[in-house]
Parts: structure tokens; sequence; C-alpha cells
């Protein structure tokens, strides 16, 4: 709808554009048609991307992880991720299952403006505790821990880097498993957000992953495209750490 509304918006420029062109050659029309495409599609985008992060943890060291979708099997530990006119500003978090409970300071909510620019960076930040070989996976600063912090933003250049907070000096960054994401807004209507939880058995450890990093073994499928994602798409794992379908899941977000 909003892309026919921004054609007609246009067209009286358009047509100016063409009437100029008389004077100074084909050209001119042409290349103001193609900016005229540019912009429309920038304009595609609106609203706002509530991105939220849920943390739950067995105890207070051991087995932390993230969802950000509401995972296929499990409503238990759901999110609030959503598209909307508005901003929220609370994260929206289920109650965990009575072992892995919900850890406040860790949830955290970024309203990203869908059309404050070109590229959804979408960038993960992996935490690791080698005392206890505990991990966890930032997408959105934690509301109350802003030594977890990431630069997910929206803006109009690509980050293909991640920008990631120093972690509290015990769980401490895992390059090997952050990354970065830039998203073009306007390569289609919907954000497909796959969201891939791994469990390690021998360390009693889950691991959650969204953005291709590093090591290619917990790649995603997150992607902007006009097509609806139903199902997941998750790396193996390493074989130690392995696939839990019950705590993957995909959301396929409209961008407007």
């Amino acid at each position: 709808m909003m892309r026919r509304t921004a054609t007609r918006a246009w067209r009286p420029v358009l047509a100016l554009a063409v009437g100029v062109g008389t004077f100074v050659g084909t050209a001119a029309p042409v290349a103001v048609a193609r900016d005229l495409g540019v912009q429309e599609s920038a304009v595609a985008a609106s609203g706002y991307l509530n991105l939220h992060q849920c943390a739950y943890y067995a105890s207070s060291l051991d087995d932390h992880f993230n969802t950000f979708v509401t995972p296929s099997g499990d409503g238990r530990y759901s999110t609030g991720t959503k598209h909307s006119a508005t901003a929220d500003t609370t994260a929206a978090c289920g109650a965990g299952n009575g072992n892995h409970v919900p850890v406040p300071v860790l949830h955290g909510v970024n309203a990203l403006n869908l059309g404050a620019g070109r590229y959804l960076n979408l960038q993960q930040c992996d935490y690791y505790r080698s005392a206890s070989t505990d991990r966890f996976t930032t997408l959105v600063t934690p509301s109350g821990d802003g030594r977890y912090s990431t630069g997910t933003k929206v803006s109009n250049s690509k980050e293909t880097s991640p920008t990631c907070g120093p972690g509290n000096g015990s769980h401490v960054p895992n390059p090997g498993l952050s990354g970065s994401l830039p998203l073009d807004l306007t390569a289609g209507s919907r954000l497909n957000l796959h969201q891939c939880v791994y469990y390690s058995e021998r360390l009693k450890s889950h691991m959650t992953s969204v953005v291709p990093a590093p090591d290619k073994r917990y790649a995603t499928g997150t992607n902007i495209s006009d097509t609806v994602d139903t199902r997941p798409v998750c790396g193996a794992g390493n074989g130690d750490y392995v696939l839990v379908p019950l705590l993957s899941a995909v959301k396929s977000i409209p961008l407007t």
C-alpha cells in the first residue's frame, strides 16, 4: 500500500522532470526517475522494529541463554519482538520453565526506527565464562547492565564488525560467535528473524545464534525479503553443542 502511495506522491515531480528533459536531453528524466526510485524504496520501511531480548539462567553463574523470538515449541520462553507504530520501552518475556528462570537485569528492548536509515545492522555479541563453560548472546543492550552492550541500530551505513561491551570480567566477549549482519531495508517487505538454540549435554550449557558469526557451524538464515520464512535455517553445531528444535524458531516481521 505504501509503495503505491509513494509512487503517486512522486508523479508530479517526475512529470516536471520530463518537461525539463525536453530542453536538456533525455538523460535528465531517466536520472531523476532513478533517484526517485531509490527514495521510494528507502521510505518503504516504517514504524518501529521492537526487538525484545529475554534472558534466562539455571543459576547466577550457570547456563544462561537468551531468546529474541518465541520458541516454536516452548512458549514459556516467549518474547514481545514485533513491528509497531509505537516504541516499546519494557521487554515482554515469558516466565521460563521453573528450572531456567528470567534474569531481568539482562532483559532489554531496542525500539529501532525503521525510517532512520537504509540498513538494519543486527549485532550479536557472545559472552563466555570459562570456569563454568557458560555463554550467552545479546542483540540488545541489557536494560540493567550496559557492560554487555551491542551496536544494533538502523543507519545509512553498513556495519560489518560488531561493537560489543567488555563484559563483567567473569563473562568476557567471544569473537568467534559474535557477528554483525547489515540488512538492506530496501531488499524486501519482511524481516525473517531466525533464532537457533543449541545445547551441550556434556557441559550442561545452552547458546543462541541469530546472526552469522565467524564460526559457520552456528549459521542462521536471518534475512530481509518479500517471502515469509516458516522454518528456521540453522547450522548443525559442532557435535558437542547440537541444535534444539524446540527452542529454535523463525519470526517473519513486516517492515511497514
